[in-house]
């Protein structure tokens, strides 16, 4: 049975032990990651510290993804495309508040740059083709995202997301939008939240696998 997004939200707030990101997963099946053609769209960037912010799905397996990947210093759970008011994990199941759940990465461009991100979000993180949902997540603070810093993040996006179009490698329609908003950081239990809880039940079914994915086909920017 699977439970509504907000009740279940609502019980993950009052009792951690219990956290899914929405509902859990009607079956063990979780994607495998897919092998994608890199942009090819050159981007120049700053050789200090930059930071992305990408929106595809529940933000536990998108942050776990990122952690693995050399070159990403620091990446943080959030939410964005809403209010400051609202950036609460009990309001944001409601579909009103405008928000995705979303990570921020802080990379260094000497060793991975924004295109490198790029990559992998869509290889691995999440299946862009899916609309206002990954997997067993249902909902538009599920959708698929991508927040640019700069204009050359912009641009980067736009042209990887029109490359891809042209034939999408998945068989169906990328809806990946480009947006803009405030990142605010989610609550402290959220953080971290797959090294801190790897044998959980969501972890071990849509999770895990990413991770996996991105060593086999990523095995250069894997740490």
């Amino acid at each position: 049975m699977v439970l509504s997004t907000v009740k279940f939200k609502a019980a993950v707030a009052a009792l951690l032990i219990a956290a899914g990101c929405s509902q859990l997963p009607q079956s063990s099946i979780a994607a495998e990651g897919i092998r994608i053609a890199a942009p090819s769209a050159p981007i120049t960037e700053p050789k200090t510290l930059q930071t992305a912010i990408f929106a595809g799905g529940c933000f536990w397996g998108v942050e776990g993804v990122f952690e693995h990947v050399v070159g990403v210093v620091r990446v943080e759970s959030g939410y964005i495309g809403g209010s400051k008011a609202d950036a609460r994990y009990e309001l944001i199941g409601t579909g009103t508040t405008g928000h995705a759940e979303s990570v921020r990465i802080v990379y260094d461009p000497a060793k991975i740059s924004y295109n490198g991100l790029l990559h992998v979000f869509f290889a691995i993180a999440h299946d862009p083709t899916q609309l206002n949902r990954q997997g067993p997540d249902v909902g538009s603070d599920y959708r698929s995202a991508i927040f640019p810093v700069t204009k050359a993040q912009g641009a980067a996006a736009r042209a990887y997301i029109t490359q891809l179009s042209a034939k999408s490698p998945w068989g169906g329609k990328i809806v990946t939008k480009i947006e803009s908003g405030t990142f605010y950081p989610a609550e402290a239990y959220h953080q971290n939240f797959m090294a801190n809880n790897p044998s959980h039940p969501y972890i071990r079914a849509w999770d895990a696998p990413k991770v996996a994915a991105l060593k086999r086909i990523f095995p250069g920017s894997y740490r």
